[in-house]
């Protein structure tokens, strides 16, 4: 065999790929529900972080995300009407305002933030650190893998 690889060894990444997705959506549902006990969604949740270290305009705060600048546009004006969030001047760009954390945005992602957390020392309970631990090394490898495949060069992770 090439490179020592079992024939089952696509088999086991594919299912390495389902079970991946499988995670993520059950991860996803957990930050829903995480989310909507301080009445928020988990895309807003994830904006309201990525702007409490500092402000950022809709098209940066998108590109952090890794989605789209609609997207981000749409749950921005949602924080802003809600009270979470504020559009501030860009002295850097009129025609782009920065979007800020308000008082009861930052009350809200401290409140979100603690109780994910108490969630994540359930889960740590369940199993043991040195599997997360491992696990997470993995992951982190096929990232570089994937990114060195995706670029044509090593990865950036």
């Amino acid at each position: 065999m090439p490179g020592g690889l079992s024939d089952a060894a696509p088999d086991e990444m594919a299912l390495l790929v389902a079970d991946v997705f499988e995670a993520a959506g059950a991860l996803r549902r957990l930050g829903e529900r995480t989310a909507q006990t301080e009445g928020l969604t988990q895309a807003r949740w994830q904006v309201l972080s990525v702007i409490s270290e500092e402000a950022l305009t809709v098209p940066q705060a998108a590109r952090r995300l890794g989605v789209s600048r609609q997207n981000v546009q749409r749950v921005a004006n949602d924080l802003v009407e809600l009270g979470h969030a504020s559009y501030t001047d860009n002295p850097d760009h009129r025609g782009s305002p920065l979007l800020a954390l308000t008082p009861g945005g930052r009350n809200v992602l401290a409140k979100v933030t603690e109780r994910a957390a108490e969630r994540h020392r359930t889960l740590v309970r369940a199993l043991p650190e040195r599997e997360i631990a491992a696990a997470r090394g993995f992951l982190r490898r096929l990232l570089t893998e994937l990114d060195r495949q995706e670029h044509g060069k090593e990865g950036k992770r």
